[in-house]
């Protein structure tokens, strides 16, 4: 499936103006409610509810095959889409975040 195809099926994000991603207490980055990130926050914040706020190389995982079209985009531009930058980095060195959806 596309990557639209696989967004209109998550949950919306209505409520939200954004998502931390958390390590030792700590926002390590940043996906704010802004026209170009609503995606990104969208995949994260359905990672964020399937996997009760842990990112690791299995959620990490989950959101690559989300981002479809764009994690090969992502694979072949490094740099280009840091969300997406973010999950690979994840499953790469078998890192563990937490993620933190910010309510309005």
């Amino acid at each position: 499936m596309d990557f639209k195809t696989n967004l209109d099926a998550l949950p919306a994000i209505d409520r939200l103006s954004g998502l931390d991603v958390i390590k030792d207490n700590e926002v390590i980055h940043h996906i704010p409610a802004v026209a170009g990130k609503l995606g990104s926050l969208r995949v994260y914040n359905a990672l964020a509810a399937q996997f009760n706020g842990k990112l690791d190389r299995t959620s990490a995982q989950k959101g690559v095959e989300i981002f479809a079209e764009h994690s090969a985009d992502a694979k072949q531009n490094p740099n280009k889409h840091p969300n997406i930058d973010l999950l690979f980095d994840v499953i790469n060195n078998d890192l563990t975040y937490k993620l933190q959806p910010i309510e309005k």
